[in-house]
């Protein structure tokens, strides 16, 4: 991991990765220990390695559960692009109403 970015209960995970065989899930240990030191719940996460991209949910509400999206990758399909900024923005107005 190269980049982490905590804003309120959205924390960003940017994995750099020079060979393209390491995938984007390799990060979801790390990301879910920083996710579990955040005192409200839940919390969200996104990962990325700028060629996939996926999110994280932790509920720590008893026995903390964790889930995670499908892997987002703009290529071929450019319109991915569009359904990551969708989430963000959803994930901002959850954040947002419940602060």
């Amino acid at each position: 991991m190269d980049v982490l970015v905590v804003q309120n209960r959205l924390w960003v995970v940017i994995l750099e990765s020079k060979r393209m065989t390491i995938s984007v899930l390799n990060a979801l240990p790390q990301t879910l220990t920083y996710l579990m030191t955040n005192p409200q719940s839940p919390a969200f996460g996104m990962v990325t390695n700028g060629d996939e991209t996926f999110f994280v949910k932790l509920s720590q509400q008893g026995i903390p559960e964790y889930d995670v999206s499908d892997i987002f990758s703009p290529f071929p399909a450019r319109n991915r692009v569009h359904t990551i900024v969708k989430i963000l923005k959803r994930i901002g107005n959850v954040i947002a109403t419940e602060t």
